[in-house]
């Protein structure tokens, strides 16, 4: 391979100064939720590896936030697998309409479809023209740096706490009623929010010691349901 220009070197510079400034804005959320994260490994009595070992094997903010309490639960493996696969599925959506093209390095393009969160599709879904693969790549392990490092923070941080920390364990459920909240803005997702509401209450009422994991499975198939009638509708 022949070196790159001095040109094409200052232009490699710029989009990876984009990338790390389009990240700014969602990493002053990640890296916060992050440190609840590190406090939450130590608080639940996990080994402090666990923290950086699940953010580099998992990557995914909620779903690590709830293994942390199925793990200390003593949670099975396999109801540790379906519940990853449902919280993550929509992760397959997301790929439809990623500016995932512009990635050509397969190396790079690996590690792009690994770091594919909910941040990194928000920010190309607001802005969908004018990603290049170095701007893309940088923004998303600009994500994770953020992630990993608020994790070992609070690491660092439960170490020279004196005790636990009551109610850290809400930080999930925090996370959620956030995005709850944020989408109860629009009216076109109201019917989503009573498809949820009825998705957990049928799941207290058929499987009150798996509400969690029936909930999210019937949200799913109303949210499939939904989907057909409106795009049944609108062909009609």
């Amino acid at each position: 391979m022949s070196r790159p220009t001095t040109q094409e070197g200052t232009g490699r510079r710029v989009e990876i100064g984009a990338g790390v400034r389009a990240s700014l804005a969602a990493g002053l959320g990640l890296y916060p939720l992050g440190v609840a994260f590190g406090l939450l490994v130590v608080q639940a009595g996990l080994p402090w590896w666990l923290a950086p070992a699940l953010s580099v094997a998992v990557f995914a903010g909620s779903l690590e936030l709830l293994l942390v309490g199925m793990i200390s639960g003593g949670a099975s493996i396999a109801a540790i697998a379906l519940t990853t696969l449902v919280v993550n599925f929509r992760h397959v959506f997301y790929a439809f309409s990623f500016p995932l093209r512009v990635v050509r390095h397969p190396v790079a393009r690996a590690y792009s479809v690994y770091a594919l969160i909910d941040e990194a599709y928000a920010m190309t879904a607001v802005r969908p023209h004018g990603w290049t693969a170095w701007r893309l790549v940088s923004m998303q392990v600009s994500f994770q740096a953020y992630w990993v490092g608020g994790g070992l923070t609070g690491v660092a941080v439960a170490s020279l706490l004196p005790g636990p920390v009551q109610g850290l364990e809400f930080a999930l459920c925090a996370l959620f009623l956030t995005l709850t909240l944020d989408a109860a803005r629009s009216r076109r997702e109201v019917p989503s929010l009573l498809l949820a509401g009825l998705a957990f209450t049928c799941a207290v009422v058929v499987a009150p010691d798996s509400v969690l994991l029936v909930g999210l499975v019937l949200l799913v198939g109303l949210l499939l349901g939904r989907y057909a009638l409106t795009r049944g509708g609108a062909r009609g």
